[in-house]
């Protein structure tokens, strides 16, 4: 259930990132992107267009703060406090929306805080160190342990004869899958609507936050029983 929840959570993050792109010209998950494009605009002395990157920047440093201290606190049921505040961040500009748009930098700032907020409620899988908003870590921890399963060294740290570096190449890979198909969904549905495409995350976040386990550090499962899933 939790590596479900932790595919659920790339996907999300990749349609959020792809809703960002589409509409609002900007990332509100690829923080590296982003950086790029201010300091880029900002030589050009193109203060204007980097607004809206830095306005990124900024909400998403503040929702991994807030995450960060939710998740470290000593609330039992912290991840779903997390859910439930991004779905609100997510309905709330969904009924902004149906009044005409409105201010974009606001709904950069909104989406960005709920990015910032996500990863925390998830940053490991056992012993696995996993990222679900954004890509750049897990396509490198994928070909590092590829690297390793090609060159036969020891997993250090593993959980059981069935945790290896296959294994958690596989996680990884799926947590990437999840976001490419989330980003996808976010193309068609950016298509042919605009107003309630924030609903399906919405409801998502939801579920999560009603029926979710927790998926703290403290309470992950090991990569031996996510690893069954590829065998």
């Amino acid at each position: 259930m939790q590596w479900a929840v932790a595919i659920f959570l790339a996907l999300i993050a990749g349609y959020v990132d792809g809703y960002g792109l589409l509409f609002l010209g900007v990332y509100v998950s690829f923080m590296s992107g982003n950086t790029t494009f201010t300091g880029l605009r900002s030589g050009q002395q193109d203060f204007h267009a980097a607004l809206a990157p830095a306005i990124a920047i900024v909400f998403f440093a503040t929702g991994s703060f807030l995450g960060n201290l939710l998740t470290q606190s000593r609330l039992r049921y912290s991840h779903r406090l997390i859910f439930g505040l991004i779905a609100g961040l997510f309905a709330t500009i969904v009924g902004l929306e149906r009044h005409g748009p409105w201010n974009a930098p606001a709904e950069i700032a909104m989406l960005s805080l709920a990015m910032g907020m996500m990863n925390p409620a998830l940053s490991r899988i056992g012993a696995e160190v996993v990222t679900v908003t954004f890509m750049t870590g897990t396509l490198m921890r994928i070909g590092s342990h590829l690297a390793s399963a090609a060159g036969r060294k020891p997993l250090p740290g593993a959980q059981g004869p069935g945790d290896s570096h296959l294994a958690r190449a596989g996680i990884e890979a799926s947590i990437w899958a999840g976001f490419l198909v989330g980003a996808v969904l976010s193309g068609i549905a950016g298509s042919h609507f605009r107003i309630w495409v924030l609903l399906p995350p919405c409801f998502v976040m939801i579920g999560l936050g009603l029926f979710s386990e927790s998926p703290n550090p403290e309470k992950t499962i090991s990569p031996l029983s996510a690893g069954r899933i590829y065998r």
